[in-house]
């Protein structure tokens, strides 16, 4: 099984909902990891405003921010193997990662729907 870390900027919250705009990469995200964690996986979610520590003692993390800068962020680490920089996963790279199908990380629609008359 896989180990996957995503190292984020500093931000208020992981969901992208807070703040003046929703930003939907962060909500795709933070989806895909709540349904990822929810089967088991090993997954892991830094927040630089939040979890310096893990920046910190993360010697690959801590030289590409020393290098490049917070633009760097977020960096996802793969088996202790950095694997993106700058740039979220897609889910399809999650899923494969996680060794799940692609379709457990898309919220699904009910399956029913209601139909409401109103006079």
């Amino acid at each position: 099984m896989s180990k996957i870390e995503i190292f984020d900027p500093a931000m208020c919250c992981p969901t992208g909902v807070c703040g003046p705009s929703v930003d939907p990469e962060l909500t795709r995200v933070a989806t895909a990891i709540f349904s990822i964690e929810k089967l088991g996986k090993d997954i892991k979610r830094y927040n630089l405003a939040n979890e310096p520590d893990p920046f910190i003692q993360n010697t690959e993390v801590n030289k590409l921010l020393n290098e490049k800068g917070p633009d760097c962020l977020p960096i996802v680490i793969v088996n202790s193997v950095v694997t993106k920089v700058g740039e979220y996963p897609t889910n399809e790279e999650l899923a494969a990662w996680a060794g799940v199908d692609v379709k457990e990380l898309t919220p699904q629609k009910p399956k029913t729907s209601l139909n409401i008359k109103l006079n």
